[in-house]
């Protein structure tokens, strides 16, 4: 089981410069059939923000609604342990963040035992465990 925020998903679909990184590592995810995992703000956040892409002219609109129609097939289980918000704020004040957006995953990775991967390097910095992976940091086998 892999935790994936929304950083890592958007990759995916807009190109930025850890696109290809994103791209082999959730290739070899599904090739190995791994159990992709997020909590249901994931599917927000990921919507809401290749909405504003295209709305700020930063993807074209037919880029968008193929980026979206995209995202609709990614395969991530929405996951919401009991404890979800009261684990996330939590996490959030014990390293610190300002919001507990970014908490909610490492609640639910937290919670099931497994790495949460992200693209966000403000995030792994500020947290610094070993189960949350950085995205073109030493990428184990997986």
């Amino acid at each position: 089981m892999i935790c994936v925020d929304a950083s890592l998903a958007l990759s995916l679909f807009v190109p930025n410069p850890q696109t290809a990184q994103v791209r082999l590592l959730w290739g070899k995810w599904e090739a190995s059939q791994d159990d992709l995992v997020a909590p249901p703000l994931f599917f927000a956040e990921v919507t809401s923000v290749l909405r504003q892409h295209v709305y700020f002219r930063r993807i074209a609109v037919d880029e968008g609604e193929r980026a979206f129609a995209d995202f609709m097939q990614v395969g991530v289980r929405s996951v919401s342990p009991p404890d979800l918000q009261p684990r996330a704020w939590g996490l959030a004040k014990e390293f610190g963040l300002p919001r507990a957006y970014d908490a909610q995953y490492l609640a639910v990775a937290a919670t099931l035992g497994c790495d949460l991967w992200t693209a966000d390097g403000r995030l792994a910095r500020a947290v610094r465990v070993p189960w949350v992976r950085l995205v073109g940091e030493e990428t184990p086998a997986t």
